[in-house]
């Protein structure tokens, strides 16, 4: 049976449009009409007025709930929760983020995900590594000793190990040799570039050529200088699609804007969140309004995707339409899933319900209600 939600706000193509209905049959959206048009053998679902918008996609994110995924222990347990705990959020695709360890742990983290894939949700889409191919000098909260240049045999290794659920990779490419890249490329994983000290001339060479993604923007790079402009204008320049973490801490809000204006729509949220954690190499503390490791150094955000999208909104004034476009369509058309990430006839239907302050009334994956 057909379902029509209805007297609802719908946020799509960057826009608001009212008096509209979605009909929803299966997992997939067949219809966009008027409200006044609403057929009598649907199955109707009155949203109170409320937005209606593409479910949100993290493409960055350690965990969510407890305990952290990548910990001293990755679990298919822990992916468990970080799918519960992310729905309830509005996010309704992510990729769960293996930080800088030993080889060793690494392949424990990629066997969880293996381990809990027949038994996903929906919303975990793969993995994201996060390191160790990074650049010691802008290490961040990834351990130095750890940092290690890609070698082709590892990278097949871990890629073939994954069975396809190796979706992106943050590297330094500025160390990497070009076999590995051209290996990781031709795979069809997203190659973005992370914790990485390239000058604005190698950045010129790489972006797009074949790195078509930035990881965190501002935050582990080389900062801009006007005798010495760095790495940043070369991303302002080439464009490729830019990740960046709107908590208010990692990034100002005036640079955030500044990126906007320059990305345009190749700018787009992530969390970049992790939880509390006392195991393994990443024993992250909540300390107030942020995790930080114990020596101090500030390491993953405590963000929901959507109170990244309210950020922008209220702290960055970007139009709602837009921001939403930010954490949905934006980084759907960067990870290859042209059926997500909008509101139109033909796409899955994974939706969200939230108000003018931004709480989530319903999530909808898959075309089913999940929380309310």
């Amino acid at each position: 049976m057909k379902t029509a939600l209805h007297n609802l706000r719908l946020i799509t193509d960057g826009m608001i449009a009212t008096s509209k209905a979605v009909i929803i049959e299966n997992d997939k959206i067949v219809d966009i009409i008027a409200d006044a048009q609403l057929p009598a053998d649907v199955k109707q679902i009155d949203l109170q007025n409320n937005y209606l918008a593409p479910g949100l996609i993290d493409l960055q994110i350690y965990g969510s709930g407890s305990p952290l995924f990548f910990g001293g222990n990755p679990s298919a347990a822990a992916l468990a929760q970080m799918e519960q705990s992310l729905l309830a959020q509005g996010c309704t695709g992510f990729l769960a983020t293996i930080a800088t360890n030993t080889d060793d742990v690494v392949a424990r983290g990629i066997d969880a995900a293996l381990q809990h894939w027949d038994n996903r949700l929906g919303n975990f889409w793969g993995l994201h590594l996060e390191g160790p191919f990074l650049n010691s000098e802008r290490c961040g909260a990834h351990p130095p000793a750890l940092i290690k240049k890609a070698t082709l045999t590892l990278v097949k290794g871990w890629v073939e190990k994954a069975k396809g659920l190796i979706k992106m990779i943050t590297i330094a490419p500025e160390l990497q040799d070009a076999d590995v890249i051209e290996y990781l490329h031709a795979q069809g994983i997203v190659l973005s570039s992370g914790h990485s000290n390239a000058t604005y001339t190698e950045g010129k060479v790489f972006l797009n050529k074949p790195i078509q993604a930035v990881t965190h923007l501002f935050n582990a790079m080389p900062p801009m200088h006007h005798r010495n402009p760095g790495y940043i204008p070369a991303i302002f320049e080439e464009r490729p699609f830019t990740s960046i973490v709107v908590d208010g801490i990692h990034v100002d809000p005036v640079m955030v804007r500044l990126a906007k204006r320059e990305l345009t729509d190749k700018l787009f949220l992530i969390t970049d969140a992790v939880t509390e954690s006392d195991q393994g190499t990443y024993q992250h503390k909540f300390k107030g309004d942020r995790y930080v490791m114990p020596d101090g150094t500030l390491s993953g955000s405590s963000l929901s995707m959507l109170k990244a999208v309210q950020n922008c909104v209220e702290l960055v004034d970007i139009d709602l339409p837009e921001a939403v476009n930010m954490a949905s369509l934006y980084p759907a058309q960067l990870v290859g899933a042209a059926n997500r990430g909008q509101i139109n006839k033909g796409c899955v239907a994974d939706l969200i319900v939230f108000d003018d302050d931004f709480n989530i009334h319903h999530v909808i994956l898959g075309g089913l209600i999940k929380t309310t």
